[in-house]
């Protein structure tokens, strides 16, 4: 598929736009499946699990520079306008979300390594859960978003981020009452700080693919 209607002018030009598509939907992909399979590595303390997802930190890494080649040389070989620039200027802002939003991954599946999840209580436990599916819904339809080009429906993504500030403060809240020894606490409070800036960064790509599409204009979430 060309994205956002490009003048086919140019063939070159309009292989690297429809290949660099194609790569952004790879890598909503694989943060959408990271998130779900390091919340599972992480609850389970499974360690070889947490390393296969770790791992594939390095592939979104290689995606991610793919895609930023590809964009150089759309604007080397061609001055685009109009629809074409929009979109790859919201690209060279929507990825860096997503090689971020992978590294937030790797980060919740290296505390699944270290096996965190054996010292929590089951309300604790409960609440990961929780925002793990959140942030792996969000995720999920921001990838649909982007592949239908449906940006009426980034509403539901910011009803669901609040969702995930909710329980981001109750998770907070759960770590002072459990009184966990503090290194424990201290690295909890950060697995919850990273799921909630998931679903930040999901909300700011839906907020960039809103400006690619239609020039309105972008305001990204703290």
């Amino acid at each position: 598929m060309v994205p956002y209607g490009s003048r086919m002018g140019n063939s070159q030009f309009d292989n690297d736009l429809a290949e660099i598509d194609v790569r952004v939907t790879e890598l909503f992909g694989l943060v959408a499946a990271g998130v779900s399979a390091a919340t599972d590595a992480f609850l389970a303390s499974d360690p070889k699990a947490a390393r296969d997802v770790m791992e594939r930190d390095g592939l979104i890494d290689t995606v991610y520079a793919e895609i930023e080649e590809l964009i150089q040389r759309c604007f080397t070989l061609q001055t685009p306008l109009g629809k074409e620039m929009r979109y790859l200027l919201s690209m060279l802002r929507i990825v860096p979300e997503l090689e971020r939003s992978g590294d937030l991954v790797e980060h919740i599946a290296g505390r699944g390594a270290r096996q965190l999840a054996s010292g929590l209580t089951p309300r604790i436990r409960g609440l990961v859960e929780r925002m793990g599916l959140i942030a792996g819904d969000l995720w999920d339809r921001a990838r649909q978003i982007y592949i239908t080009r449906d940006v009426e429906q980034a509403h539901r993504l910011r009803t669901l981020d609040d969702e995930l500030d909710d329980l981001h403060a109750a998770l907070l809240a759960e770590i002072v009452d459990a009184e966990l020894s503090l290194p424990l606490a201290i690295e909890m409070a950060l697995v919850a700080r990273f799921y909630e800036r998931l679903g930040d960064h999901a909300v700011n790509v839906s907020n960039r693919m809103r400006y690619a599409m239609m020039g309105a204009g972008v305001h990204d979430h703290d």
